[in-house]
């Protein structure tokens, strides 16, 4: 089929460039970020050397930040209330409760989206659920021997102090 590596090579880009935008949105708003970036990246390395080259930093930070992420039980706990808030809050935006007497604009602009933007709240909470999950079953026990090894190594240098 003619013209199908240039189809290839352009859908490749649209998605890697999608995978990149919702990386950089998700850094600030709820959403595995650095996840999305990588796999954006990922997907334009197939295109383009410069993505490539970029490629490695991001992932090692990707799984850095997933790591720590599920460090300590109580960032686990955190993670897992930000998540049942966020998905509660979509819940209440798709339910679209009457507008309360404190509001100050026009009623139009209480929780305006609907189910549209309650789902896509739910949505964010349930991806970020996932990737909670993955990070402990993956990389719980990466945490944990390095906390050994830093222990280690701190004991050694302060026997070498000692000494």
């Amino acid at each position: 089929m003619p013209g199908g590596g240039a189809l290839k090579s352009i859908a490749l880009q649209i998605v890697g460039w999608a995978l990149v935008l919702v990386g950089i949105a998700a850094l600030v708003l709820p959403g595995p970020g650095l996840l999305a970036l990588f796999a954006g990246l990922a997907v334009l390395a197939t295109q383009y050397e410069w993505a490539e080259r970029r490629l490695e930093p991001v992932r090692k930070a990707a799984l850095r930040t997933a790591a720590d992420g599920v460090a300590s039980p109580l960032r686990i706990a955190a993670s897992v209330l930000g998540i049942a808030c966020l998905m509660g809050i979509g819940v209440v935006w798709g339910l679209h409760p009457a507008t309360p007497q404190w509001w100050p604009l026009d009623d139009r602009w209480w929780l305006p989206g609907g189910w549209g933007a309650g789902a896509s709240l739910i949505f964010s909470g349930l991806i970020a659920a996932a990737t909670v999950v993955y990070s402990y079953i993956n990389f719980r026990e990466i945490q944990e021997d390095e906390a050994q090894e830093d222990a280690l190594e701190d004991s050694s240098r302060t026997d070498g102090i000692n000494r």
